[in-house]
């Protein structure tokens, strides 16, 4: 019988792109996740009965622990860049992996790999980052032999990071930003999932992981990658980090003294105190280069997914070429 991967967060940006790799290597995949039936587009990722979304609540031991049954292999890729309800940064980044991964080794699970993120900090002012670093560390007290990942911004064409600033570029001449100045390394998303993959089938040695694209650059710059690949000029404009903490403590308080009704999804406080970091790769860690995967370029990726953000979307590449015909 083909052997069992439960991916918990497995439809989301990540994990979706790891259970369609695990499928194509022949394993059954439980995609454990919140909502099962916005989740059935996993079930095309193998054949019928191959890829099965679950129901699961990370918060829960006796839910986290009915997905594991029968599971050879364990990928944790849960998490949250803003907190809403009952999900709040230490219950699912630190509670929820310290469970998946105690879970994980009463059961007698071969291999747990875990998603985390560069710039995890235990010491870090940003609850983000201190849970991801608290996650960890969860992990490796009861499963000593896990393999940490930790991306830097991952891209790819289901991204809220660079989605997000393109389809702002369609609506505004400005861009506005916070910490301009600070360094990110992007990293596609399918070459994060080659090294969950990778570690699921034992070809990655325990440890931690820190992965990052071909080009560090500063947030400034990284924007403007994006403006030349969604072919539009637009004034980048870098908001000190005071303005940052307003504008962010403002929309945390519309949140909460509307009850979550309004949610915000545009800037954090947290997110405002991550963007004082550079989240690059540590070259004393080890990457993906010790994985054997090469780092697919942002400029390679893109085009492929944020055509759709240029004045002439997909007609873009025909007019550019238009204007090479000579004229009669």
């Amino acid at each position: 019988m083909s052997k069992l991967v439960t991916i918990y967060g497995g439809s989301g940006f990540i994990g979706r792109y790891i259970a369609r790799r695990m499928a194509l290597e022949g394993w059954r995949v439980r995609v454990a996740c919140r909502r099962p039936n916005d989740a059935l587009f996993v079930k095309t990722y193998g054949v019928v009965g191959q890829v099965e979304p679950i129901f699961c609540n990370v918060r829960d031991d006796a839910s986290v622990r009915a997905v594991m049954l029968g599971a050879d292999a364990v990928v944790n890729c849960v998490g949250i860049l803003a907190e809403a309800g009952a999900n709040r940064f230490d219950a699912v980044q630190a509670e929820g992996a310290g469970r998946i991964a105690r879970i994980a080794a009463e059961l007698g699970v071969e291999k747990l790999v875990h998603v985390s993120a560069i710039g995890a900090d235990a010491d870090s002012n940003s609850s983000y980052a201190r849970t991801k670093a608290e996650g960890e560390a969860a992990v490796l007290s009861a499963f000593p032999n896990a393999v940490i990942l930790r991306p830097s911004v991952v891209f790819g064409p289901e991204d809220q990071f660079f989605n997000r600033f393109a389809g702002m570029t369609v609506l505004s001449p400005i861009l506005p930003i916070v910490g301009g100045n600070t360094k990110f390394q992007p990293v596609y998303v399918d070459d994060v999932a080659q090294a969950a993959v990778k570690g699921v089938l034992g070809s990655a040695a325990p440890g931690v992981y820190e992965l990052g694209g071909p080009e560090a650059a500063t947030f400034r710059e990284h924007m403007k990658q994006m403006l030349d690949v969604v072919q539009r000029r637009r004034l980048i404009l870098n908001l000190p980090f005071f303005v940052g903490r307003i504008v962010g403590f403002a929309l945390d308080a519309l949140q909460f003294v509307t009850l979550g009704l309004v949610k915000n999804r545009t800037l954090t406080l947290d997110q405002v105190r991550n963007l004082a970091h550079d989240n690059v790769v540590d070259p004393k860690e080890k990457g993906l280069a010790d994985l054997g995967i090469t780092a697919s370029s942002f400029n390679a990726i893109a085009p492929e997914y944020l055509w759709r953000y240029r004045p002439s979307g997909q007609y873009a590449a025909i007019k550019d070429s238009a204007k090479n015909l000579r004229k009669v």
